[in-house]
This record gives structure tokens, sequence and C-alpha cells, in this order.
């Protein structure tokens, strides 16, 4: 079947120049477009088998209004035309049967193979993003791109092109027949679908701008529960429970006020379209029209069964069509998502043979920025030489995360490069990149899979010997011998870890890739007293002999760095050790100030 080979290459690629002329082409086709085009004339020819079926399937019904207009006749029944109508109303069951199965065959295959190479390119996409665009989003998030939103693109291709299909067909087929027996009585027979329609729309009207609305009160119902639920405790705590519930009631009745007064407007038009639209009522014109024709010599008595049989289908597709409507307005929410990752920018892939040589580092004119507008690192040079410790402190926003994250790559410097060993990072591949640098941040990451393996991340082909020389060395060992299946019990499953016993096997994990140069995030700023021991013990072994750039929150923990940089506004305005620092009396002795003044009234409380 046709794949979806095609949507990667029609994803945009940075150049220095701007959009080129495939992403001004394609700024010109919806998401939905853009994903289905690899399989859009597989869909057409699925759609025309659906249509020959959907034909196929009126014609039964056109034979039972000619049985009755031959068998009901007042001149002798002609028998073998009776017979042949039958025989035609069979075969065009079976002629409908068969094209339906195929149809429906047609577009579940092509569904599976454009479900599966779509999530095989959005893994591949993943693959290649900077690590920062991970920063920036959760991992459910991923997961209703990768999964739900493939799944709703499921019914579209699956289904609602072809319920809209039969639904156009099946009473385009029947008016054509119905206007052969008598085009008046079938004008008087569409007065239903045109009064329903008419309804429909009227009932329809500022839809988008009502629901905006809505889902803006929504919101706000959302955040006044989440506010009040997540702050229960402190609310409590100082006597304003009943404020904040308060609001919360207070949102609840403004949304419940909003949402009845919508519909109360819409329950009468709704309920008149409903009525218009069932076949009950449109059988009640069609007999009132038929009677007024025979009773007006207009028309034989027998030629008001086709209107009977047939005059039905032509509102019944109307709620087929609402529900693919539904099914179009899913995918297109999933496909705008879909298509955002898939346009994630990457990273460009180092292919360089060349081995770093050494574990120096230089950032040599460094400037990076989130929006290509504003700078949050200003012409940073710095170098870290082997086994050295070179900490960065400064107010929150200074710049500190986003200057020790561009050494493993989350992302790459606007301008200015990286050297390690004698080589740009930006020419290694990852492979060898992470041989060399490692990192250990506050917001630990583990995957749903054995501790073993959450240990081996880095080197699976580790020893268990090695594993666990690893985990006694992180002070996690016999934790883990504690849980139901030791090292191949499941995160998240059978092993249920504490923030600090997570942090002690991302401990592990660095301690067995052994990497010369590491980024630490302070790793205990967020600890208990016990989880903290613990960890500065397992620290203590991890940065022996290392090159590492520590991201510092606590000013106490890197008084004994061979150089401290002190970053304001994207630049380094200060660097030294901690005496040379204090002596300059600038920025960070102020810093170190505030830090010492908030522990002295955190000891006298």
């Amino acid at each position: 079947m046709t794949n979806t080979t095609d949507v990667l290459e029609s994803t945009p690629k940075p150049t220095a120049t701007g959009p080129g002329q495939a992403e001004k082409t394609r700024a010109f086709k919806s998401p939905v477009s853009r994903l289905l085009a690899p399989i859009r004339n597989t869909l057409i020819f699925a759609s025309v088998l659906q249509g020959i079926s959907a034909a196929a399937g009126v014609v039964p019904f056109i034979a039972v209004g000619e049985l009755g207009r031959v068998l009901l006749a007042e001149s002798q029944i002609d028998a073998g035309r009776a017979w042949l109508i039958a025989w035609i109303g069979v075969g065009a069951l079976i002629v409908r049967l068969f094209f339906q199965m195929a149809a429906g065959a047609v577009t579940h295959f092509a569904d599976a193979d454009f479900q599966l190479d779509l999530r095989r390119k959005m893994v591949d996409r993943i693959g290649r993003v900077p690590l920062g665009w991970f920063t920036e989003r959760n991992a459910g998030q991923v997961k209703k791109a990768l999964q739900d939103d493939v799944g709703d693109l499921h019914h579209l291709v699956g289904h609602a092109y072809l319920n809209l299909t039969s639904a156009f067909v099946t009473p385009l087929v029947a008016l054509t027949y119905l206007l052969w027996v008598d085009w008046r009585l079938t004008l008087i027979s569409i007065i239903p679908l045109i009064a329903g329609i008419g309804l429909y729309a009227y009932q329809m009207r500022g839809y988008g701008q009502k629901m905006t609305a809505y889902n803006e009160a929504l919101g706000r119902v959302n955040a006044a529960s989440v506010e009040f639920v997540q702050g229960i405790a402190v609310v409590k705590t100082f006597g304003q429970a009943r404020k904040s519930y308060g609001r919360f009631l207070d949102e609840t009745h403004k949304f419940m006020e909003y949402f009845w007064n919508w519909v109360r407007g819409l329950i009468k038009i709704s309920s008149a379209s409903e009525i218009v639209m069932s076949p009950v009522f449109s059988l009640v014109v069609i007999l009132a029209g038929g009677i007024w024709f025979v009773a007006n010599g207009w028309m034989a008595p027998v030629d008001v069964i086709p209107f009977a049989v047939l005059g039905l289908s032509f509102t019944a597709p109307f709620l087929t069509m609402s529900y693919a409507q539904n099914d179009t307005m899913l995918a297109k929410e999933a496909a705008e998502r879909i298509v955002a990752l898939l346009d994630a920018p990457t990273l460009p892939a180092g292919a360089s043979q060349r081995v770093p040589n050494g574990a120096r580092v230089e950032f040599d004119n460094v400037s990076f920025s989130y929006d290509d507008r504003t700078d949050v690192l200003k012409d940073i040079t710095l170098t870290l030489e082997p086994g050295t410790v070179t900490a960065l402190v400064g107010p929150s926003g200074s710049g500190k995360s986003t200057l020790a994250k561009l050494l493993p790559r989350f992302w790459d410097p606007k301008r200015g490069q990286i050297v390690l060993g004698g080589v740009p990072i930006h020419e290694l591949p990852s492979t060898e990149l992470y041989k060399h640098v490692g990192f250990v941040f506050q917001d630990v990451q583990l995957l749903r899979a054995s501790v073993r393996d959450n240990i081996a991340l880095g080197r699976p082909d580790a020893s268990q010997n090695e594993i666990e020389a690893a985990a006694k060395a992180a002070q996690i060992h016999d934790r883990v011998l504690e849980l139901p299946n030791g090292y191949e019990s499941v995160v998240g499953e059978d092993a249920r870890l504490s923030s600090g016993e997570a942090q002690r096997v991302s401990i592990a994990r660095a301690l067995l890739a052994d990497v010369p140069l590491l980024v630490l995030d302070e790793a205990t700023a967020f600890a208990d007293p016990e989880s903290e021991a613990a960890i500065q013990d397992a620290l203590a072994k991890l940065v022996a002999g290392r090159t590492l750039l520590v991201i510092a929150h606590r000013l106490h923990t890197i008084t004994g760095a061979d150089q401290i940089c002190v970053l304001k506004d994207g630049e380094i305005v200060e660097r030294g050790s901690h005496k040379a620092l204090l002596a300059q009396n600038g920025l960070y002795a102020r810093l170190w100030a505030a830090a010492e003044g908030a522990d002295s009234t955190e000891v006298g409380t």
C-alpha cells in the first residue's frame, strides 16, 4: 500500500535566508492535507469503490418500488419483468457488499501503513530534536501526539471519507430516480431536507465564537479547581479556605450560567430540526403530497410507492455527515499537533571522525537565543581546564542553566562555538559526544524499565558486577535489594522510588558511564536532609578526577571551586575564586551576603 515516506521530506529545513519555496507552498496546505498527501490517491480510489457500493445499495429499494408498480398495476401482471427487477435487486445487493468490503479493506490497509510510517517519522524527528525541546514538553504531550493524535486520524482515513461518499451518493441516486418517476412529488419530498438544513444553519450561527467562550469559561473553572485543590493546605492554614472555595464556586456558576443561556437558545431550534429531519415527518410529507396528487389525478396511486420507499433517504445521510464532520474536526486538531512535532527544528548531526583529545572545554564568544530575537547569552568566553571545577552562579534568569545545557547540546549556540578537546562539539556525532559529556540534573528522568536498565542506559553491555558497583558508590544498592525483584524491578511498577532515591539511580548511571566531563545541576537543592547526605556522598565519588561544570543554587556548596563565573543578564560579569570574588565586593559578594543572611534567619527561627 501507499506509505508516508514523503511526510518528512516536506518538513521545513532551517536556512540562513528564511523559508524556501517548499515552505511557501506548504503554507497554503492544511495540516490534514499535508499529512494525507501520500495516500490521497488511495483514498480517492477507495471513495470511488464506496460510491459504486452506495449507488448499488439504492438499487434494491428502486427494485421494490418498481415491483410495486408492476404487481399493483391495473393491467395484467408482467411476470417476466417482475422477475427481472427482483434479480436486478439481488445482484445489486451482491455488488454493494463486494465494493463496500473492497473500499473498507483499501482504507484500513492504507491507514495501517499510514499510521506505522507516520509514527516512524515522528519518532525519527523526536530522535533528532535538541534535548532542550523536551524541557518545554512533558511526556503526556509527546504520548498524545504519537498515540492519541495519530489514532484520531484513523477515523478520518478509515471511515469518514467513505461515510461522506455514501452520504452524498445515496440521496443523489435516489433523487435522480424519483425525478424520473415524478419531478413534482420529488420537490415536495425534499422539503424536510431543505427545512432541516435551514434550521441547522440557523442553530450554528456564531458557533465558533461561542465555542471559544465556552472553552475559556471551562478553562477558568479548571484553573480555579486546580488552584483550590493544590493550595488547600496553605489556604486552610491561613484561614482562607472559604474564600478560595468561593472563587471556585463563582467560576463554576459563571460557567453554568453561560452554558445554560447558550443551550437554552438552541433547544427549540434543535428539537424542530430533529423533528423535520426524522423519517416519520418525511413520510408524512410524502404521503400527504401523494394523496393530493392522486386525488387531483396528477399521478397513479402505484407511483407513490417509490417515494414512500426512497423518500426517506434524503434526510438520513445528514446525520452521517454530522458524525463525519466531528471526525474531521478531531482530525484537524490532531493533525496540527502532529505537524508541529514534525516541524520541530532539529540539531545538525555531527559527522566528524575526529576524537576529542582530553576534556578541555572552550566556550568561544557563545551567544544564544530561544526566539532568534532576544539573546539570553551574550558573547560568553570561558575555558574549563581538565580536572577543575567551574561553578555558574547568578540571579534567577541570568542564563546559568542555559549556558550549562549548551555543553551536552540541549541546543546549539546562535553564534560562536563550543570546543571539546580541540573538536567543535557540533561536529561530533551524538554517540561520541556523550562518551565524553554526562549530566546530572535536579529533574531526574527514569525510564519505565528495570532499575538495572536505567543504571546501564549509557553502557548497555555492562556486567551485573559493574552495575552493582556503580549502585554501591551511589548509595542506592541496599535500597534496590529491598525492591520486590531487586535490580529487575521496573520503575513505576514494582519500584516506587522517592525523588532522592531516583537521583541516586541517575548518579549511578553517570558513574557507570564514566565520562571525563560532567555537567551538574545542584542535585541536592530540593532533597530532604536524609537524602541530601546520601546524594552528597554519591556525588563526591562521581566528581572525583572529572572536569566539572556546576550550576550552583546554594553558594556554600561551591566555595572550593577552581573558578566561579557570575552571570547577569546573559553575560559573565565576574569570575574568580570564592575569596577573590568576595574581595571585589561586587555582585557575588552581595549574593553571598544575602545567602548568609537567609541561613542566619533560618537558624534563628
